[in-house]
């Protein structure tokens, strides 16, 4: 078991900096589970799981073949847990307890150690960020928990992780993007350079109008960003007409959003702009043009 003088302090200046390797040496080396914990056998049931968990999309696949392996050959690595006051609270292996439900199991191997809520929130927030396994949005999430529970600023955080400021920034800027954006990216519908341009988007309805265009048309990152342009740019914003020009209002509003930059319909004319010749051959493959010998 822990020493109590490690109560209150921080992971660092118990594990030292290469917390994700730790945790692997206390969940699978002996000398090491007994220097920070017991080892014991627990009913699947008596486990909570860890409320601070950032990961929360779990490849369904991934998840079965763990479980087929689980039927076979059993959990080899303890989970790690903490007393609490109703049964236990999952620390790391959350992976581990939902296949060994699939697989049927009733009991799983672990390794109770003495971690108080702000331990216990750190070791799983930084171990997720530094095995790299969690999606843009999770990860997004994490930094804006260590933030605010830790009391990190974005450098502190930078140095603890081994990722610039600037890195940590921009990916909290992802938070900005509504919530129906975020949830795609967490499902993996849409990329994240593809959603990324959206949180210039102030409108929720015209992110959405983009977003399932999208996903509709397969739309690559540059005709993304070309698309949002359209709805930001002040020239594009429709100018009173009569309402005899309706119809070609909307033909005009339908091609804008169909090619992703801008069209002027005037008199028996039709402009298309682009923004380069790669631009150019975007919308040439949109509209079906093929060259000719």
């Amino acid at each position: 078991m822990p020493k109590d003088d490690h109560l209150g302090t921080g992971l660092e200046a118990i594990f030292g900096p290469d917390l994700t390797n730790i945790i692997d040496d206390i969940q699978n080396n002996s000398e090491m589970a007994d220097q920070y914990g017991r080892k014991v056998t627990l009913k699947i049931d008596e486990i909570r799981m860890n409320p601070y968990q950032p990961r929360h999309v779990f490849d369904e696949t991934k998840l079965n073949e763990l479980a087929d392996s689980i039927r076979e050959h059993g959990v080899f690595t303890p989970v790690l847990v903490r007393k609490s006051a109703a049964g236990y609270e999952l620390i790391a292996g959350e992976r581990r307890v939902k296949a060994s439900k699939i697989a049927g199991r009733e009991e799983i191997p672990a390794i109770v150690v003495d971690f108080n809520d702000e331990q216990m929130m750190e070791i799983s927030l930084l171990e997720n960020i530094q095995r790299e396994d969690l999606n843009a949005i999770e990860e997004a999430n994490a930094y804006k928990q260590l933030m605010d529970n830790m009391g990190y600023t974005q450098e502190e955080l930078s140095k603890k992780i081994g990722k610039s400021r600037e890195y940590i920034a921009n990916s909290l800027r992802l938070l900005k993007l509504p919530k129906f954006i975020q949830k795609l990216v967490e499902e993996g519908t849409l990329s994240m350079g593809q959603a990324r341009p959206l949180i210039t988007i102030e409108s929720e309805s015209d992110a959405r109008k983009i977003a399932d265009k999208t996903i509709k048309d397969g739309l690559s990152v540059r005709a993304v960003e070309n698309l949002v342009r359209t709805f930001k740019t002040p020239s594009m914003h429709y100018e009173p007409v009569r309402q005899s020009d309706n119809h070609i209002l909307d033909v005009q509003k339908n091609l804008q959003r169909k090619l992703g930059t801008r069209v002027r319909i005037s008199g028996s004319s039709i402009n298309i702009s682009y923004s380069s010749t790669a631009d150019l051959n975007r919308i040439l493959e949109l509209i079906g043009y093929e060259e000719t010998e």
